[in-house]
């Protein structure tokens, strides 16, 4: 490797991804020209370069994915001390800063635009970036303390990303001023502060998993830019949010897991919500009716198929950053979890057309509106655990992009209608736990499901079943072509079903013809014919 010391004019080294089989540290030493970038990604050192040392002029260091651990020892602190904008330090396993006169300890680079000390086993206080920092990521350490108020200095700051650590206290009113706000998986309390401007660029708020409390600041509503508001796992006590709803770009609503109560009124407007393509209010004590004003205002869930950038399929905050050397471009990409097919689930990212309505676990009650159907988007429902009764609505055939639907735990009666069949996508089902009856249907995607779909419902029969239908019960509907209305006359193609009754010592065989015959039309003429014998 001599040929690298000859490269006395060389600036940058871009060596992410090599395992390295030489000694970096005698390959590029002292004599190395002045370097600007330096990649080394996922080049399994364990330590920090020394060559590093000499850098006085770098501007961007990339030292992530690699087994560095232990201390950051001090010297890091005079690489490009006046010039270093990036330096990304994630994924090792680094511990401690060496040594500090103060706590907590406060970094010195002047232009440091860009720090990544994630997934790391950081401990003790939060590190103090300097005034110029705009994007911040500490995630997924071991840090305890609180939020220090020199945080408030930070006027530039864009991107904030504390999560999954050990931090607490009550948080600062001066972190509304962001683009990014993630302080998930901390144990921060107290209210979340309510200093919302209208002049605000908040695109993202993530504080779920922690223990915060109160009601939800109503100054939220000034956030035009909101477009991910995540809550859940706290202790907030109120009633829904409906003044959300006049935020133009909601796309993602979660309070799963809160204390918020009552029945949720009409929308302020028919115009409410016109972005929100994921709400989960599960583990709440909503009460009174589904939500079916606010179904008919979410007008993204109503179109299946949402189109959207194949190139960009993942939802994410454009947090760019200007920067007088470089062009530095930084997209911020969203968690979520979710219960999707009876598992909960943690999406690192949320595909840009996910469509999922989440309102188990409350005490929602009377029927369920056929409006439900409108809502033809929709990839996830769940309405399990509540105290719905009433018939399952045969709309629900009209959500074909339906991949898990769970109805357990109500109180539903009547048969599963057989428009569900329409659901070719439909990968989880569960109707368990109600009072279900009549025949299972038959074909497509329920021929996929098992037993546990359906236990708790002694009216059920059919596969996958042990309890057979009697013969009469066998004869269900087919499902209605799409494109034929149940007023329709004249059916694009024939269904034939062959009906066959015993009446005294004969037998009675007819064919009906058609999709638009239902059962009871089926029972009353057979009733009035045997009438008429």
């Amino acid at each position: 490797m001599d040929l690298f010391l000859k490269l006395k004019n060389l600036t940058q080294i871009q060596l992410s991804g090599v395992h390295l089989s030489f000694p970096i540290n005698s390959t590029f030493n002292d004599s190395t020209s002045k370097l600007e970038l330096v990649g080394l990604n996922a080049c399994n050192l364990t330590e920090f370069p020394t060559f590093l040392r000499s850098q006085h002029d770098l501007m961007i260091l990339y030292l992530a994915n690699n087994r560095i651990q232990g201390q950051i020892p001090n010297w890091i602190f005079n690489i490009g001390k006046q010039t270093l904008s990036v330096l990304v330090l994630s994924y090792n396993f680094l511990t401690t800063f060496e040594s500090f006169n103060h706590t907590p300890p406060i970094l010195p680079w002047d232009s440091l635009l860009s720090l990544d000390l994630s997934s790391n086993k950081l401990q003790g206080s939060l590190p103090i970036p300097p005034p110029s920092i705009a994007q911040y990521n500490v995630s997924n350490n071991k840090l305890t303390g609180e939020i220090s108020p020199l945080f408030c200095n930070l006027s530039l700051i864009v991107t904030l990303d504390l999560s999954r650590n050990n931090l607490g206290g009550m948080l600062p009113e001066c972190l509304s001023n962001l683009k990014v706000l993630n302080l998930q998986n901390n144990n921060f309390c107290g209210i979340l502060p309510g200093i919302y401007m209208e002049e605000s660029r908040l695109i993202a708020i993530d504080v779920s998993y922690n223990q915060l409390e109160g009601q939800v600041p109503r100054s939220l509503s000034n956030c035009t830019m909101l477009k991910i508001l995540l809550l859940g796992n706290n202790r907030f006590s109120d009633i829904f949010p409906s003044w959300l709803g006049k935020l133009p770009r909601l796309k993602v609503l979660s309070l799963q897991s809160n204390g918020f109560h009552s029945a949720i009124g009409k929308p302020e407007s028919s115009l409410d919500f016109p972005k929100l393509q994921i709400i989960d209010i599960s583990f709440n004590n909503f009460t009174r009716k589904l939500p079916y004003e606010h179904f008919q205002c979410w007008t993204s869930m109503k179109v299946a198929n949402l189109t959207f950038d194949k190139d960009n399929a993942y939802m994410n905050a454009d947090t760019t950053t200007p920067s007088p050397y470089f062009g530095f471009e930084n997209d911020f990409s969203y968690t979520l979890e979710l219960t999707n097919k009876g598992i909960k689930t943690l999406y690192q990212k949320i595909q840009d057309h996910l469509v999922a309505i989440d309102l188990s676990s409350n005490k929602f009650d009377g029927e369920i509106s056929e409006v439900i159907g409108n809502l033809k988007g929709l990839h996830l429902l769940n309405i399990s655990n509540n105290i719905l009764t009433g018939p399952i609505p045969s709309s629900l055939g009209n959500l074909t992009e339906l991949e898990s639907l769970d109805l357990s735990q109500n109180g539903l009666s009547g048969e599963i209608p057989p428009q569900l069949l329409q659901l070719t996508f439909l990968a989880f089902f569960n109707a368990s736990n109600n009072h279900l009856t009549g025949p299972i249907p038959q074909g497509q995607q329920f021929s996929t499901f098992e037993n546990n779909s359906y236990l708790g419902n002694t009216g059920l029969c059919g596969m996958p079943l042990t309890k057979k239908c009697k013969i009469s019960e066998t004869l269900t509907q087919p499902p209605l072509n799409s494109k034929q209305g149940e007023g329709s006359n004249f059916p694009s193609k024939f269904d034939w079903v062959v009906i066959m009754m015993e009446y005294g010592s004969g037998l009675i065989i007819g064919f009906v013809t058609g999709n638009n015959l239902t059962i009871r039309k089926l029972e009353r003429f057979l009733k009035n014919f045997g009438r008429k014998q």
